[in-house]
């Protein structure tokens, strides 16, 4: 065979490795991205307290639109955007607003193109997470919680079944048991919008999954049309890392 030949076979197979790893690696980078919203408290138990809760029931619903905009805007009417919200509480709120909850929160995802989840339990959410179709080839390239937190877990129902507490939760002990490492991209964009969590839980919430996850130091405080704050003097964003 013709040296040349050769070398030109040679080359072009180097090439066509060379597009398909930068393929798989674009492919890996561009990942889903994941929004999970927790419900709300019940005004029957909230209404008394001094500094009471989510009087707007679209509070958290809300902050998350804001964020799926956003995650449109960036990435383009394509992108795989996935919205994970906790339902029970929605269900219970909704007896007290006397109006359709779920039509608000399902014109979002009408009006954005995403995929939208209810779940019930914090097994249904790892579920989606670790084991989504085509996980192995898909990972999650960014993700955003709103609810309520401290700074050891996400408690998606607080104060909506048992006044003051909740029963359905993501505690940090918990990570390395529920969510499988290698699932998020490699430089995957991960932040918790609820009170605290930086205190501790994003630390843990590397140790378990290998993605830094920003959270709050302090208090944070939703608002109407832009995403929550820091609203606790000297508190800060860090990834606890």
């Amino acid at each position: 065979m013709n040296p040349q030949a050769v070398f030109m076979s040679r080359s072009t197979l180097c090439i066509c490795v060379l597009f398909t790893v930068i393929s798989a690696l674009r492919a890996e980078e561009q990942g889903e991205h994941i929004v999970v919203t927790g419900g709300v408290s019940m005004m029957e138990w909230e209404k008394y307290k001094a500094e009471p809760h989510d009087h707007w029931w679209l509070n958290f619903i809300r902050a998350s639109r804001i964020r799926i905009e956003q995650l449109r805007q960036q990435y383009g009417p394509s992108a795989p955007i996935t919205w994970l919200v906790y339902q029970r509480a929605y269900q219970r709120r909704q007896s007290q607003e006397h109006d359709n909850l779920f039509s608000v929160i399902n014109s979002v995802r009408d009006k954005y193109g995403l995929k939208l989840i209810y779940f019930n339990s914090t097994d249904q959410l790892c579920a989606y997470l670790n084991n989504a179709p085509d996980r192995a080839r898909q990972k999650i390239a960014s993700f955003d919680y709103f609810g309520h937190s401290n700074r050891a877990c996400f408690m998606f129902d607080y104060s909506n079944e048992i006044g003051s507490a909740s029963k359905v939760w993501l505690h940090e002990s918990e990570l390395k048991q529920k969510l499988r490492r290698g699932i998020f991209t490699r430089h995957a964009q991960v932040q918790s919008w609820g009170c605290y969590t930086g205190e501790s839980m994003s630390r843990m919430w590397y140790d378990a999954t290998g993605a830094k996850m920003i959270g709050a130091e302090g208090k944070t405080q939703y608002m109407t049309n832009s995403l929550p704050i820091l609203s606790t003097p000297g508190g800060k964003w860090t990834p606890g890392a």
